[in-house]
């Protein structure tokens, strides 16, 4: 994975906030703030309507990028109002925002413009708005507490009802500047693969094992295909750390994909009041390494899921809430 820090994306998947926008970004937020203490469903409502408040260059890009995430598959938001004064960066295992602040309202809203916030109960305690930090003695962890390089992944790619959207907004860098986001887009990759190889990928000989949390039985997995739907933009559903392949043809195919996404993979190391949206239909995901030092001003990113179909899962979710409970 290279570690220079370049964009993106070719073209305009940026949006940066101008200070008026980010002035208006931040009373809106502070109105949620004070309306709703809480991370929870009634904080999502108020979300929902106050999105309209935002302003509406910012709301048209967000919509936009909804309708055609572009070739990479990722909008970086620049710019984005946080809290005056940060804690310490958080050090424990599953650590999530109950409390709503700034940030989380900021998350929460843009969330809301791209669909419905969503979690799963068996990650974070089905946590709204989560803490991706380093956890001590979990550095070589493949998952947001470690500070290792982590694989490139779509997220809960196991799940029926992986999540649309992940959000990553960055409230405090890491203090060697060096943890850049890697983003590998399928659109970038498909034209380097060979037809015999997207095949491959296209038939149900594919299992994700499933995070010990979610309590699934990683061995009933249902086999699956990598690649779905269109095939000249087909959605790419794996895992790098937890998809294996059934057959050994299967298996080559997806090394063989590992190697080109690798290869356009692109990496932009997050600065405070950044929000990297990602596709997880298409694009996936990952980390760089980089040194904690535990001393409560580590990298601190935090994180919220997006369902553009809330209906589809509607079995999962008892009440109708936000919560996925299997």
């Amino acid at each position: 994975m290279t570690e220079a820090t370049i964009e993106l994306a070719p073209g305009s998947n940026v949006l940066a906030l101008s200070p008026g926008e980010a002035a208006a970004f931040a009373a809106v937020a502070d109105r949620l703030v004070t309306a709703h203490p809480h991370v929870d469903e009634a904080l999502v409502a108020g979300a929902r309507s106050a999105w309209d408040d935002l302003p509406v260059g910012t709301r048209r890009r967000i919509r936009a990028f909804r309708r055609d995430s572009g070739v990479s598959g990722v909008l970086v938001v620049r710019g984005l109002p946080l809290d005056v004064e940060l804690p310490p960066t958080p050090s424990v295992g599953g650590s999530v925002q109950r409390t709503t602040t700034r940030a989380a309202a900021v998350l929460l809203l843009v969330a809301c413009g791209l669909g419905d916030p969503a979690a799963y109960r068996q990650e974070k305690g089905g946590a709204l708005v989560q803490d991706v930090v380093p956890v001590p003695g979990q550095e070589a962890f493949q998952g947001n507490a470690g500070s290792t390089e982590l694989m490139l992944h779509n997220e809960n790619a196991f799940h029926d009802h992986r999540p649309d959207y992940v959000l990553l907004l960055c409230l405090r860098a890491d203090h060697d500047r060096v943890a850049g986001l890697h983003t590998s887009s399928v659109r970038e990759a498909l034209g380097l693969l060979p037809a015999t190889t997207r095949a491959l990928l296209g038939r149900p000989v594919f299992r994700t094992a499933a995070p010990p949390s979610f309590g699934f039985d990683s061995a009933g997995t249902p086999e699956q295909a990598v690649l779905t739907g269109d095939a000249e933009d087909p959605d790419v559903r794996v895992d790098f750390a937890a998809t294996t392949a059934v057959t050994p043809d299967g298996q080559a195919a997806l090394d063989e994909l590992n190697r080109v996404l690798e290869a356009v993979a692109r990496t932009r190391r997050l600065e405070p009041g950044v929000l990297a949206i990602v596709d997880n239909h298409v694009t996936l995901h990952g980390r760089s390494a980089f040194r904690p030092r535990y001393d409560g001003a580590d990298r601190w990113l935090q994180r919220t899921f997006v369902l553009n179909d809330l209906r589809r899962s509607r079995d999962h979710r008892p009440g109708d809430g936000h919560v996925l409970e299997r």
